[in-house]
């Protein structure tokens, strides 16, 4: 146990400083998720010490669970709307799905109460609906009695009116609390013995340990192993980079 210990403290002290000089040089960083990094560690240990590997290392891929912050998913005719006509969404910064961004451009939301929150961020690509996402305690603030529902099931959900630098733009529905979920790849519903549309349990440890059900299950080819939850439920459990995660049938 010694010997796997100083591997990953070894390991992780150069990571860091070569994270730290990129910074330094005001270069983009190519460095891997924390999460991809501990799982090559993880692997390359036990092999070279001709050790078992752990369930956990034996998958494929390694799990990557982010927090998903309020944002909102637009239409390009929602966009031109709120910035006007033509207008492209712009990158702020890459998400960890492929192709998935958040975008520079912000909107300000109003609530049934005439409550708004500004500043809430758009993800890009643009999609063919227009869905907000918010966390309950977001909700209650802004007056709206929100459903949970999985990404793109907004049928009977409510609406809102979305503000932006050049206009206006009412949603008639799609304001929703997003069902906790996990993307995966096939090779990784292979492995967890899941399929689309199944729904899984996550164990969260740390000092504030739990167990979160109805984790959903979205399997695509494109889609890199990782959970999202919201902010309530992140503040829950005080989610952390360094906070241990497993995916349980």
């Amino acid at each position: 146990m010694e010997d796997i210990e100083s591997y990953f403290l070894t390991f992780f002290s150069i990571w860091k400083i070569v994270d730290l000089i990129n910074k330094l040089m005001s270069i983009p960083t190519t460095i891997p998720h924390r999460a991809v990094v501990e799982h090559w560690v993880r692997q390359s240990v036990y092999q070279r010490l001709g050790k078992s590997m752990p369930r956990v290392a034996q998958a494929s891929n390694p799990l990557v669970v982010n927090v998903s912050a309020r944002h909102c998913h637009l239409t390009q005719e929602a966009v031109e709307a709120l910035f006007g006509p033509g207008h492209q969404l712009s990158v702020h910064k890459w998400l960890y799905q492929d192709g998935q961004f958040a975008a520079k451009e912000t909107v300000t939301l109003v609530g049934p109460r005439s409550r708004v929150i500004s500043n809430l961020r758009i993800l890009g690509p643009c999609r063919t609906l227009n869905q907000v996402e918010l966390a309950y305690t977001d909700a209650i603030a802004l007056g709206f009695d929100v459903p949970m529902r999985s990404s793109g099931s907004i049928e009977g959900t409510p609406g809102g009116m979305l503000m932006g630098p050049k206009g206006f733009f009412e949603m008639n529905e799609g304001v929703i609390r997003a069902l906790r979920h996990v993307h995966m790849a096939p090779e990784d519903a292979k492995f967890y013995g899941v399929s689309q549309g199944d729904f899984m349990k996550m164990k969260v440890g740390g000092p504030c340990a739990m167990t979160f059900d109805e984790m959903l299950v979205r399997v695509d080819p494109s889609f890199k192993l990782e959970v999202h939850i919201d902010t309530d439920e992140g503040n829950a459990c005080n989610l952390l980079p360094n906070t241990p995660c497993e995916l349980l049938k």
